[in-house]
């Protein structure tokens, strides 16, 4: 599947599932365009090291995603917008009786409202070059629910709403818009907290990340940054110019129990 020609811009970029995303829609043709919060030489080199790797053109452009004026600037910065993965997302866990407000705030404007905000800024953009794509990263958390993440799992129930509704608002326009829904992934973030709930719970490493990180994922083995870059450029193919308003999960059957 090739996306040459096409420019992604995807949110939270600089690692974990945003970067495995843009490697492989980059490896496939697209010229992509990275962002994160932070603006260091190593996020604008992260940027030329991919232009380089894979002969596209690609840039850095910092945007903190809490702020509606810079989620739409991004965008516009950008200047084109073919596909758009809204992927930047924040956690924090808690009862809701001691969910700090502010947490709750930055959860739903990071998880949720950004996407909102890019979408409307990049739909202009594909609806003159008569193509886009949307894919939102939600989460098995966007159809189904744990304890003490409230703000989490609202957000991405919201993201999984705001795909049904851009769908429709696009349907009769070579557009589409969908959500895949990962559940464990193996990434830097969750790779980092394996040593530390081995020795809480006193495991070894398989035996943590089978009974204590998968324990709700069937398939006991992490999905992988590269299989959802995979399946973002499914969602951007022509074979899938009919599949749009819905969910993937790529979540080893968690969502089927």
């Amino acid at each position: 599947m090739s996306v040459t020609d096409k420019t992604a811009i995807i949110t939270g970029s600089t690692s974990g599932i945003g970067l495995g995303v843009a490697r492989e829609l980059a490896r496939a043709g697209a010229d992509v365009v990275l962002n994160s919060f932070t603006d260091s030489e190593e996020d604008h080199a992260l940027a030329s090291d991919m232009a380089s790797e894979f002969g596209v053109k690609a840039r850095y452009i910092q945007a903190d995603m809490s702020d509606p004026d810079q989620c739409r600037a991004l965008v516009e910065t950008a200047g084109a917008c073919d596909i758009l993965v809204n992927n930047a997302g924040i956690q924090h866990v808690a009862p809701i009786e001691e969910f700090p407000t502010a947490k709750w705030d930055a959860i739903i404007a990071i998880n949720l409202s950004s996407s909102f905000h890019t979408t409307a800024a990049a739909l202009p953009m594909m609806r003159k070059a008569g193509w886009g794509r949307v894919v939102n990263i939600a989460s098995a958390h966007g159809l189904t629910a744990s304890p003490y993440k409230a703000a989490y799992v609202a957000a991405k129930h919201g993201i999984v709403g705001l795909t049904k509704v851009t769908a429709l608002e696009t349907a009769r326009e070579p557009i589409t818009a969908n959500a895949i829904c990962p559940g464990y992934v193996l990434t830097p973030l969750v790779e980092a907290q394996i040593p530390d709930t081995m020795e809480k719970y006193d495991m070894d490493r398989d035996e943590v990340i089978e009974k204590v990180m998968l324990e709700r994922q069937p398939s006991k083995e992490f999905a992988t940054v590269e299989q959802l870059g995979g399946t973002t450029l499914y969602l951007c193919s022509d074979a899938a110019a009919q599949v749009t308003g819905t969910t993937i999960s790529v979540d080893g059957g968690w969502t089927a129990l």
